[in-house]
């Protein structure tokens, strides 16, 4: 039988300690996600107008809007800012969960819900 070809050892790197390592990352990547959902970005479009607070499961636990942005003639302006502040927000939670996951994954680019 060829070195390595058993199964149990390829290319110098023995399957169980493969196994071992893939199993690692994922229950670091559990942990990591879970911490990451208690989180909170707070994110602001129009010089502070409108304040957007979303959590690390992406959703949104509070919006402030300033008074002074509220015109009745101009209610395309107020819905731009919400717009904007809700993408901004929405990039700053993935922005932060794609920066910790390379982390762990070494800048690795693994499929999204491998682990």
């Amino acid at each position: 039988m060829a070195k390595g070809y058993g199964g149990m050892n390829m290319g110098g790197m023995n399957m169980n300690n493969l196994m071992k390592q893939a199993q690692k990352m994922q229950r670091q990547m559990e942990e990591l996600q879970a911490e990451l959902e208690t989180k909170k970005y707070d994110v602001t479009s129009g010089g502070g107008a409108v304040k957007i607070v979303i959590n690390g499961k992406k959703v949104i636990e509070e919006i402030t809007i300033s008074p002074d942005v509220v015109d009745p003639d101009d209610i395309e302006m107020l819905q731009d800012l919400i717009l904007t502040a809700v993408n901004e927000a929405i990039r700053c939670a993935d922005e932060a969960a794609n920066s910790e996951m390379g982390k762990i994954t070494g800048g690795v680019g693994l499929p999204g819900g491998l682990f």
